[in-house]
Formats: structure tokens, sequence, C-alpha cells
């Protein structure tokens, strides 16, 4: 039997018990289990088109970070308020909402003469007010916009040549701005969510290969996300690094969405395949952070979804570049696919119910999500990656009641091999040009649930 509608996963009633949900996920306006994941947009080079837009979807993206130039928004020494600058900013949140993708806004102090961290700390201009007001620009712009989720208010903070040990830099200085700008922003809508950050510390200061200093003080205010940055490339250092950002999160009683991840690239990598390195080792590092990533169910974005028209040289091994595309021009489409491939992995993006735990196994091409359904919240979306994952097709299994496959070859949705009288495949919709399955509705509400789906073309 064939269905005619194109659909893609089913799945399968357990009957073991399952442990308490991910600690990490979001929460949409319609209550659903979100896992948040997408790239940083930069705004002072490129000019994005609809198309950038779907090849970020067919990556798996459902976010954007995009990253502001305070410059451009402020009344800072050097800066102005750029009208045409808050328009790009608009043009990139309506692209986003063209695909589903939903904007985090970060503010960076680029653009302002001779920004002093030591300066803004001590706060004797009242540098507070004028930052905070370059905020309110953002804020007011896009107070009504639901597909702003919310505003990376600090981005990596530094303390540079102040006389002060990062703990008492963080609780005297930092957390209380942090209170500051969240009161002010509520005011203006207390429904966005606020992402904070900690101390971005002197090089030859990190801990475990980690530059980010902890944050040791609570916040104590709401809709706040904890959004720490790694860039470790020590495997055996991802683990501990996010175990300890777990604890900051407990804390600060904030879920982690990890702001920026993926150590660079350099030049040499794209024309080697093993060695230190090599692309090989890249491939293995990214897939050992992901891993971590997944187990914890914490949302994150990498840098940078750009072209590559020049690169950074303040590492040891040479230029590099956190951009994930090689193009020399500053939108690409040629992929460093070496780390594009784990980036892109298949995961649950939206979860009608309680994701109770979810990982792609890169060994076996696996996809396995537990959940507890709730048809109440809506439909449920699922990224896939079937073109790069999945190119010699894949099977859907839900127990031995319910197989689905997909043959390539035969370029015809899915085939059902056996199909249970719970399930219906109208509310199973598999778009191949989002690489994206839509459920409707699931076969059994408020039960436990194994979603798998592996790879290859199943056969009686």
């Amino acid at each position: 039997m064939k269905v005619k509608q194109p659909l893609l996963l089913l799945v399968i009633l357990v009957s073991f018990s399952i442990s308490a949900q991910i600690k990490h996920g979001l929460r949409d306006e319609q209550g659903r289990h979100i896992i948040p994941r997408g790239f940083v947009i930069v705004t002072n080079e490129g000019d994005f088109k609809g198309d950038d837009y779907l090849r970020m979807v067919r990556m798996g993206a459902n976010y954007q970070v995009v990253r502001l130039e305070l410059g451009r928004l402020s009344e800072f020494p050097g800066a102005k308020i750029e009208e045409s600058y808050l328009k790009k900013l608009e043009s990139l949140v309506a692209l986003g909402k063209q695909v589903g993708i939903k904007t985090v806004f970060k503010m960076t102090v680029y653009g302002v003469d001779d920004f002093s961290w030591e300066a803004f700390w001590l706060n004797k201009n009242k540098e507070h007010t004028t930052y905070i007001n370059a905020w309110k620009v953002v804020w007011d712009r896009f107070k009504n916009d639901s597909f702003v989720l919310g505003y990376d208010v600090v981005n990596e903070p530094r303390k540079l040549t102040m006389d002060i040990s990062y703990n008492d830099l963080t609780s005297k200085y930092l957390v209380p701005l942090y209170q500051k700008i969240i009161d002010e922003s509520h005011k203006i809508n207390a429904d966005k969510k606020i992402l904070i950050q900690s101390i971005f510390m002197n090089k030859g200061e990190g801990i475990d290969n980690n530059q980010y200093a902890e944050i040791t003080a609570p916040v104590n205010r709401k809709n706040v996300i904890f959004s720490p940055h790694i860039y470790q490339n020590k495997q055996d250092l991802v683990k501990p690094v996010m175990d300890r950002f777990d604890k900051e999160s407990d804390m600060l009683n904030a879920p982690i969405f990890i702001g920026e991840w993926g150590f660079p690239t350099f030049a040499q990598t794209d024309t080697i395949i093993s060695g230190r390195i090599g692309q090989l080792s890249y491939t293995e590092l990214y897939m050992r952070t992901a891993e971590v990533f997944d187990e914890m169910g914490v949302g994150s974005i990498k840098a940078w979804f750009s072209g590559n028209p020049k690169m950074q040289n303040f590492l040891a091994d040479g230029p590099s570049t956190w951009a994930i595309f090689s193009d020399k021009n500053a939108v690409g489409t040629v992929e460093r696919k070496y780390i594009t491939d784990i980036i892109a992995r298949p995961y649950p993006q939206t979860i009608a119910g309680d994701i109770q735990s979810f990982k792609f196994d890169f060994a076996t091409r696996t996809l396995s999500v537990h959940v507890i359904t709730d048809n109440s919240k809506g439909a449920s979306q699922i990224f896939i990656g079937a073109n790069r994952h999945y190119p010699d097709g894949f099977t859907v299994m839900c127990g031995d009641s319910t197989i689905l496959k997909h043959d390539p070859l035969k370029n015809s949705g899915l085939e059902v091999v056996r199909m249970n009288s719970l399930s219906n495949p109208s509310d199973f919709i598999w778009d191949d040009n989002r690489q994206q399955l839509t459920i409707l509705k699931w076969p059994v509400n408020n039960k436990e649930l194994h979603l798998k789906i592996v790879p290859g073309i199943f056969t009686e």
C-alpha cells in the first residue's frame, strides 16, 4: 500500500518508564517544547536574500542571532542612530519569519570610538543610560513582533585592565547592570526573553581552556536565559565546561541557550584531511560537542552564517575563521562540509508535549526521540536533513505495527509498509524543500512515544 500524500515520520509506543524531561529546552507561545538551533548573522557585511534563509532552514535552523552594532544604534562617541540600519534589521527578521526562523538580537560594541569597558563599568558619564537607550530603540521597534524571541543584552563583557577579580566584577557591576537592563526592557514588553552572558576573561586566564568566567551571583529576574559561549578545541573538556554552565544555570534559574559555539577553522583546514587541525579532527570535535549539547537538551547557535572574504589571525596556527562557508564573498554557499554536516544534524525542533531525551547517533545515522505527547498544544516539527544524512533512503520505524520507507530513486514521498489503526497518514506532512516533518497530531495523546529514523530502505 502506498500513501499518496508525502509523509515521513511516525512513533513507537513504548512500555518502559522515561525519566524527567530535558532541562534546557524552551517553550513557545503554545507551550510546545522547543530546541532552538541556528546561526549568528553578521550585519556589517553581505546582503541576505530569501534563498539564503531557505538554505539556513535546510541546515536545521529555526532561530537566528542577529549581531547588532552599538555604533549604529546609540549616541556614544562616533556613533549615531541609523534609520537605514533599523530597516535592515526589520528585513532580517522578515526574511526569517518567511521560513519559520525566530530572531534574537545581540548587542556588540562595534562602531563606537574608543569604547572602554573600564569606563563603562564605572559609569561616570552615564554610559549605562546611553547603552540602555540604544537598546530601547530596538525594543520599541520589535516589541510587538512575536518572531523576535528576545535580546542578548551585553556581548562578551570584558575586564581588561580593571583592578578587580572576576567574581567582584560580576557581582558588583555585571549583575546590577543586567538587572537595570532587564527592568527597563520589561517596561516595554515583559514577555521578551533576556539572554545573559558571563565575563570574557583576559588572554591566558581561561579555566579548562574556557575563556568565560563563572557567574557567581543570581540575577533574580523573570524571563532570563543563560547564553554562554563555548569555543572549545579539546574534546575531553567540552563536558566539564558544560557541566559548569549547568550549575550556573541552576543558580540563575535560567535554561541554557548556547549563544555561540564552534572552534574556528584554519585556512589550512580547508586543504588537509588528517592531522591536528585537519578536517577529520574538526569533524570529531564537532561531533563530540554536539553529543554533549543534545544530551543536555540545550539550544545552540553557530557562528557565523557567512562567506569568508577575510580571516582572523590571532591563533598560533595561522589565519582562521568562524564562517561556515568558504566563498570569498560575504554571503556564501560553499559549505565547509566537515563541520556543516555536524551542525545540520537531525533533531526535534518543536514538540507538542515534553521531550524526555533525543539523540542523533552519528555512527549509525539514527535519530531517536522520546516524548510525552500533548495534542492540545498543536503541531510538531522535526528537522531530518534527509538530503545530507539519508541519501540512501531511510526507514521510519514505529514498533512492529507501523513501518514506512522512503526510496530516493522513486521520488515518491513515503511508502507505507505497515500502519496501525492509531495512525492517520494525513497528520504527517513531509516538506522536502525545507527538510522538515510536520506532525499535525500525535496518534496517541498524553503517552510516552519513541520516534526513530534509520538509514536504508526497509524490506520485508
